[in-house]
């Protein structure tokens, strides 16, 4: 199967950037689109944005919609979440995953969370004010 691993959380002040990357291994060829999701304390898991193949069709959350960038390196099997402009309500649990076929051609499709296959176990991102 694929393993995901993500890297690169961490505790930063509201304001602040931080980049998260994750790495796949495995039978990464049975990967397509990628895609950031996050929870937060108490609250449900939220897509943040995602990536076709190819890397031409990204979807991003308006919640992050000009804050942070999503992209990836096919040749390292790498996704990454490029992320500016910090807050507090950031904070959460980031976790990547795969799907095992394209985006679906809507947000709608791209953010349903059963669409994902492949998931890594998370990492923390803490933003303080």
């Amino acid at each position: 199967q694929v393993q995901l691993i993500e890297s690169g959380g961490g505790l930063v002040q509201a304001g602040g950037s931080l980049r998260l990357s994750c790495a796949a291994s495995g039978r990464t060829f049975l990967m397509n689109a990628m895609g950031w999701f996050r929870q937060a304390p108490g609250k449900e898991r939220e897509f943040v944005a995602a990536i076709d193949w190819s890397g031409d069709i990204i979807y991003v959350s308006d919640s992050v919609k000009g804050r942070f960038t999503i992209s990836r390196d096919n040749a390292k099997n790498t996704v990454y979440l490029q992320m500016d402009s910090l807050k507090p309500e950031d904070t959460a649990v980031y976790c990547c995953a795969a799907r095992r076929s394209g985006l679906g051609g809507s947000i709608y499709s791209a953010r349903q969370v059963h669409e994902y296959a492949y998931w890594g176990q998370g990492t923390q991102v803490t933003v303080s004010s």
